[in-house]
């Protein structure tokens, strides 16, 4: 067996993730024969021109991770002036959203069904991005599992290639431990101003609706926590 540490870069990469595929209903399984070509982007390793798959010009946004896609549906028709760009590696959500933004004609949302990660190393170019949203990701909660999390200094890092100076990054999370976390590695990020003040929370704002996953999570008692961070301007 190969040892770990001689592996290339790319193989020893820890995951955020576990692709649990789950069974796809027949909607969502025809949501790929019939929608994809219309609403996902394929991953090919190398920078995407967004004008052309969008058609247009406009400030864009980013979900990590959009789950169901209840929240990305809802933001994209509220916010027609700025194209939405989505990443999640589970099909059955990635089916879910195309049938949702097919019955309303979409014109301003494409999808990846990919690694977040490689899509943004190698699919978005730099500064292309206006705003990032990671809203509820994994919390691997158990502490040999916490090196998972997807906020990480070197992930922030990264994000901060690819979204412009003055943009945005939205985090979210209902598990207490995991907001900590964010907040101090937002916290030492040198590119990242935090927009309400050094170390606070924010208060949630009005363009993160309230989904059935975080109506859960409230019913069990848990918290919600917020984070908004400017991109600082690049020398």
């Amino acid at each position: 067996m190969t040892d770990d540490h001689d592996a290339p870069s790319h193989l020893r990469r820890i995951r955020s993730f576990v692709l649990r595929e789950g069974r796809m209903t027949p909607a969502q399984q025809r949501a790929f024969e019939m929608h994809w070509a219309r609403f996902g982007i394929d991953y090919s390793g190398k920078p995407q021109n967004f004008d052309t798959h969008f058609g247009r010009q406009a400030p864009r946004v980013l979900e990590i991770g959009f789950g169901n896609g209840e929240a990305l549906a809802w933001a994209s028709e509220h916010d027609l002036g700025r194209d939405y760009l989505g990443v999640e590696v589970h099909g059955p959500g990635v089916g879910r959203l195309m049938n949702a933004l097919a019955a309303r004609d979409a014109g301003n949302v494409r999808l990846y069904k990919h690694d977040a990660v490689e899509v943004l190393e190698n699919e978005i170019p730099p500064a292309a991005l206006a705003e990032v949203r990671i809203w509820f990701p994994d919390p691997w909660h158990k502490k040999r599992h916490n090196k998972r999390r997807i906020v990480q200094p070197d992930f922030v890092a990264l994000l901060a290639t690819r979204v412009a100076p003055g943009g945005l990054l939205h985090l979210a999370t209902d598990w207490e431990p995991y907001a900590q976390h964010m907040l101090e590695v937002m916290e030492a990020a040198p590119a990242w101003r935090n927009e309400v003040g050094p170390g606070q929370f924010a208060e949630k704002p009005a363009w993160r609706i309230e989904t059935h996953f975080e109506r859960r999570g409230l019913k069990l008692g848990h918290g919600v926590w917020d984070l908004l961070y400017r991109c600082t301007p690049r020398a």
